[in-house]
């Protein structure tokens, strides 16, 4: 398929725009101008309650904010960590989508606003959400939920940090429902098919990505950690079950696609679903194309599945 048209009318936009990319302006200024993507995100549906509040993470306080989809005090629930590169982004720009997919649901969602990069650089935002999981599990009565039925999620940066959380969590012994992998940047690996038919023309660029890598690992000593690379783990054998969404005309492809070959590989289960016409960033953006509903209602659906079991 083509790119949808509400895609391309948004692509061209951009570009009369006329925006600086990332490596062309001071990170103040790019993480300012991101501002701009709420209007991408449109408007919450109602919810039952949205509370912020601040949790104690491993070298800072991290804002979190609990999506409430009903009374339920015993109801499933999320950890998620939001996508930007793991330099960009704020929980308001995810409002949307996030309402949306807690209603669809019925699950809690509890948003991690981990500390960023290149101020923080991992393991530094990879410690905070891993730290978010443990706060929420072991306060799971306090905040209404399950803590026998607790899923991480995240889309882009977001995605490998659930990645590498469900990681840590199989090592540790930390019981994980499933992870939800929204097209994740699992590999600094840049000679990848999507990284090479994609590099260029479809939003998120080839060397954004390699500029994002570069502000998180900085340098090359982490390439093979595979709590920075999940790709780079021996073994995903016994991780949590894996819901993978992608988008057509996203860099990003053969990450996920690698990852769930790798996934079979290892006897580990999983389900893979790409949206067509879709670029980089159409999950979160409700406003910006009907594809965003359908990808955080199939989300939605999957999740319903692996909570009942």
């Amino acid at each position: 398929m083509t790119l949808a048209p509400e895609i391309i009318q948004q692509l061209a936009d951009q570009k009369a725009a006329g925006l600086p990319q990332v490596w062309e302006a001071p990170v103040a200024v790019i993480r300012e101008l991101t501002q701009g993507r709420v209007a991408f995100a449109g408007v919450p549906e109602p919810i039952l309650s949205v509370t912020n509040r601040f949790i104690p993470g491993p070298t800072a306080d991290l804002p979190i904010r609990i999506y409430r989809p009903n009374q339920d005090q015993n109801a499933p629930a999320m950890v998620f960590f939001h996508g930007g590169g793991w330099v960009l982004n704020f929980l308001d720009i995810y409002d949307a989508a996030l309402h949306r997919l807690a209603n669809q649901s019925g699950s809690v969602i509890i948003s991690v606003n981990y500390q960023k990069a290149p101020e923080h650089p991992f393991p530094e935002p990879f410690d905070d959400c891993y730290a978010g999981l443990l706060w929420v599990k072991a306060h799971a009565q306090e905040i209404g939920i399950d803590p026998n039925r607790i899923g991480v999620g995240g889309d882009s940066a977001g995605g490998n940090l659930a990645a590498a959380v469900a990681l840590k969590a199989r090592d540790e012994n930390v019981a994980l429902t499933y992870q939800l992998l929204v097209y994740p940047c699992l590999d600094r690996d840049f000679t990848t098919k999507s990284y090479i038919d994609a590099a260029t023309d479809y939003g998120l660029t080839t060397q954004a990505m390699q500029w994002f890598w570069d502000q998180y690992l900085q340098g090359s000593q982490h390439d093979n950690n595979p709590y920075a690379a999940p790709m780079r783990a021996k073994s995903l054998a016994g991780v949590a079950p894996s819901v993978v969404i992608t988008a057509q005309y996203d860099p990003l492809v053969s990450d996920s696609e690698n990852y769930c070959a790798k996934l079979t590989s290892d006897g580990a289960e999983f389900i893979y679903k790409e949206f067509p016409g879709m670029i980089h960033g159409f999950f979160a953006n409700v406003a910006a194309t009907p594809s965003s509903h359908l990808a955080l209602d199939f989300a939605a659906q999957e999740i319903v599945k692996l909570v009942k079991r």
